[in-house]
C-alpha cells in the first residue's frame, strides 16, 4: 500500500498545483473573488480545477479500495496513468478545450478500472 500511499499523494499535489494555477490566473486575469467567470481563459483553468475535484471524489476511494483488497502496485501503475490524464487534460483544455478528449479518456479509464476492480475484488473477498 505504500506504493497507492505515494500516487495518492501525488495526485493531491498534483490538484493542489491546479489551484495554484487558479490562483495565478485570478490574478493575471483580474477576476475578483468571488467571481468565476469574466475571463475565458480563467474560466479554463477554473474548470480545469472543477473537473479535477469531480474526478477525485471517485479516484480516492476507488484507488484505496482496489489497493487495499486487490493489487497494490496495480491501484499504483493506474494511479499514475490517473495522474498523467489529469496533467494532459490540463493542458488540453487550457489550450483548446475541444482537444481534451485523450487526457479525458486516460483518466477516466484508470477510475473506470480502480472502481470496478475495487467492487470485483471486494465482492469475491465475501464470497
Amino acid at each position: 500500500m505504500e506504493l497507492v500511499s505515494i500516487v495518492v499523494a501525488v495526485a493531491l499535489l498534483e490538484y493542489l498545483t491546479f489551484g495554484m494555477l487558479v490562483g495565478r490566473a485570478r490574478m493575471k486575469y483580474d477576476v475578483q473573488a468571488p467571481a468565476v467567470s469574466g475571463n475565458e481563459t480563467f474560466e479554463r483553468y477554473y474548470r480545469v480545477q472543477q473537473n479535477t475535484t469531480e474526478q477525485l471524489m471517485i479516484f480516492l476511494p476507488a484507488i484505496t479500495i482496489y489497493g487495499f483488497y486487490g493489487n497494490a502496485t496495480y491501484a499504483a501503475i493506474a494511479g499514475l496513468f490517473f495522474i498523467v490524464g489529469r496533467a494532459l487534460y490540463c493542458r488540453a483544455y487550457i489550450n483548446d478545450p475541444a482537444s481534451r478528449g485523450l487526457g479525458f479518456m486516460i483518466g477516466f479509464v484508470a477510475n473506470a478500472f480502480l472502481l470496478l476492480g475495487g467492487l470485483f475484488v471486494t465482492i469475491r473477498n465475501i464470497l
